[in-house]
């Protein structure tokens, strides 16, 4: 099992090693000098791989040598899970046993991408629902078993929804585990996607995903009636949870 971060122009701006120091960030050759000094453990990629959270995330998948491979963010400050109605933080071995228990979960049951919660907020988790197998995996943390499909080029800022239903249009279902969540300063933190992120943009994305996979599954969420949600609202046509 690997861990990898994709990172981009953050050289000052990334902390996932705080929590996860086996993590190994993934950066461009003219960036790598800069996150050296900060005494980061990096594996330097080509620049013509970087610049696209979809092209880096590929080549990644592509170049390991493992085939169970976690990505995350890097800008992650934690992981929890639910106990007793409270949220409780993960330590690092914690984690790694956590993580290693799902590639062998995901091997028995035949799961080739799987994931975590995508809120910390108690609303989120059903108790009576500890797994969801036709569930979207957040881009935060994926976890990949050896899988064969890879991220669509086209659509960096929903790559996530995108491989989601990739897995379950192929393999009819992912594995997500509704107790743990990850906490991370998603659309707050420098560099990365926050580089090419805007809201014309989200909402150009928005119309491709939505074009490739129909408006039946991709919705837009038009509950919020004062700003645009960048979160579309997927809908699954898979029995089951």
């Amino acid at each position: 099992m690997k861990i990898y971060a994709p990172s981009y122009k953050r050289p000052n701006a990334a902390f996932t090693h705080k929590f996860i120091s086996c993590v190994q960030y993934v950066v461009a050759e003219s960036e790598a000098e800069e996150y050296r000094k900060n005494n980061l453990n990096v594996w330097a990629i080509p620049d013509s791989a970087q610049g696209n959270l979809c092209r880096a995330r590929n080549y990644i998948l592509d170049n390991s040598e493992d085939k169970q491979i976690i990505i995350i963010d890097d800008d992650l400050t934690g992981f929890g899970r639910y106990e007793k109605q409270e949220s409780k933080r993960l330590n690092e071995d914690e984690f790694i046993e956590f993580c290693e228990h799902g590639f062998i979960l995901a091997e028995d049951l035949g799961v080739k991408f799987w994931g975590v919660n995508l809120l910390q907020d108690k609303g989120a988790y059903r108790e009576y629902t500890p797994l969801s197998f036709t569930a979207y995996i957040g881009g935060p943390f994926q976890a990949f078993n050896n899988l064969d499909l890879r991220y669509d080029e086209k659509l960096p800022l929903k790559e996530d929804y995108d491989l989601s239903l990739q897995v379950l249009n192929k393999y009819r279902k992912t594995m997500r585990f509704n107790a743990y969540h990850y906490l991370a300063k998603q659309h707050t933190n420098e560099g990365g996607c926050a580089t090419y992120r805007t809201i014309s943009r989200e909402k150009q994305q928005f119309e491709l995903l939505q074009k490739k996979w129909g408006s039946k599954i991709v919705k837009k969420d038009g509950s919020s009636k004062e700003k645009y949600d960048i979160n579309p609202i997927i809908k699954i046509p898979i029995a089951g949870v």
